[in-house]
């Protein structure tokens, strides 16, 4: 169908909000804001289902936004993740497989980006936080659509000295643009929001994307003291990890504190998601995330790497206080961005599907007829309530709907079903 002949029949809808109303609201285009934690578990918001935790804020914008509770990351680890989510495309058509390590150039610099869609409309853009897309010059943040960029280019850092301590030498990885700044003993975190601050009082007056990046729950675990005081009774680690992403959840608070110091909440498109499941690595005390009931963690295809807390908010605009159960992915958002700030289509191809048909109605079918995944020698194909895994020397088969903890391996069942899965995949991975 034709995108106009599409619109126009939105906005004839009589029911629940009128997609019109969401294109004539107002005059100037919706500011972007998309906030991204970082190995956050798949249940971990009280929203969906946390009961130990508190994050009064993260849980605000689903009260004024829309939740997805069958939201997939492109990628179960950071750096394939965050190809999703800014090319709109698979890692895999992204040209980045992997996790960016120091040294290497990461995603291609001919991959265009949300950032570089919005900055060509006249967006002021900037990334405050984690990148891990690359180290080169067409790589870093500013060769790929951000006009400002305050963080640290690699996986993650120390929060208060900002070097990133791994094998080999230790270096410090704190930057602005091309720049490195030095901020020792100052909490990163506290840096991020008072950036983002600054940016938001530069550019209210005119439309801007901020992506805000936040490094927290990753490891290292260094939540405020407070924080840490207020979960010292939570069995270790999750009191460590509970009291960073309380962090989080304080400094996203304060951020939509500086949004709302200009009323600019209903001029403001507001995504929030987890880049992946949480982690078990030995950096991160070997958990303290929870996937509720999924199986797995980051690193793994299974539900609990992959399956994450997303949510939409827009008041005034989307509809509110209202949950989506269809799958979706967070290659979704970028032509859903380029929708609803009435932007043309993407001239190149996309894996995402605009979400808005299932943003406005509950009952609408997903986009994806079916979806792909590959990491570590593990190849997994969704197709409607079938999710395929192939390993290299075994094959699982999952019903997905009836069975979310991937606990009844059909496979042996249902032959036919792996066979015509394995043939969907093939004909995807042979196509790149």
């Amino acid at each position: 169908m034709d995108r106009r002949k599409f619109l126009q029949g939105l906005g004839a809808a009589a029911a629940g909000l009128s997609f019109r109303g969401i294109c004539e609201a107002s005059e100037r285009k919706p500011n972007v804001i998309i906030i991204y934690t970082d190995d956050q578990g798949s249940i971990d918001m009280n929203c969906y289902g946390a009961e130990d935790l508190k994050t009064p804020n993260m849980d605000s914008l689903a009260e004024k936004g829309v939740r997805f509770t069958q939201f997939y990351a492109a990628g179960p680890m950071c750096s394939p993740s965050r190809v999703g989510l800014l090319t709109g495309r698979t890692p895999q058509h992204g040209g980045l497989w992997g996790n960016v390590y120091p040294g290497s150039e990461g995603m291609p610099g001919k991959q265009v980006t949300i950032a570089e869609e919005l900055k060509d409309a006249g967006y002021a853009t900037a990334l405050i936080g984690k990148w891990h897309l690359g180290h080169s010059e067409d790589t870093v943040p500013n060769g790929q659509g951000f006009d400002y960029f305050f963080g640290h280019l690699l996986g993650c850092m120390d929060n208060y000295s900002h070097f990133f301590y791994w094998n080999g030498p230790n270096r410090h990885a704190l930057y602005r643009n091309r720049e490195e700044v030095y901020r020792p003993g100052q909490y990163f975190p506290d840096l991020m929001v008072k950036e983002a601050g600054e940016f938001i009082d530069k550019n209210k007056d005119n439309p801007f994307f901020l992506y805000f990046s936040l490094n927290n729950p990753h490891y290292p675990y260094q939540g405020t003291p407070e924080w840490l005081e207020y979960y010292k009774d939570l069995p270790y680690p999750r009191n460590l990890y509970a009291a960073f992403l309380s962090t989080a959840d304080e400094k996203i608070g304060e951020l939509l504190k500086k949004v709302d110091q200009y009323n600019l909440r209903r001029d403001t498109i507001i995504i929030f998601q987890s880049d992946q499941g949480h982690s078990e690595e030995v950096r991160a005390h070997r958990g303290g995330g929870s996937a509720g009931p999924y199986r797995g963690h980051k690193g793994q295809l299974y539900e609990g790497g992959i399956r994450i807390p997303a949510i939409i908010s827009w008041p005034g605009h989307l509809p509110e206080k209202e949950v989506r159960t269809q799958m979706a992915t967070n290659c979704d958002w970028y032509p859903t961005l380029l929708e609803l700030c009435k932007l043309p289509p993407a001239g190149h191809r996309l894996d995402g599907k605009s979400l808005m048909p299932i943003i406005k109605s509950a009952k609408a079918p997903t986009a994806h007829k079916h979806f792909h995944w590959k990491s570590r020698g593990t190849t997994v194909v969704r197709s409607g309530k079938w999710k395929l895994l192939m390993f290299k020397k075994k094959t699982e088969l999952y019903d997905i709907p009836s069975d979310p903890g991937e606990s009844k391996n059909l496979a042996e069942k249902h032959p036919e079903v792996v066979e015509g899965l394995k043939k969907i995949s093939d004909d995807y991975w042979n196509s790149i």
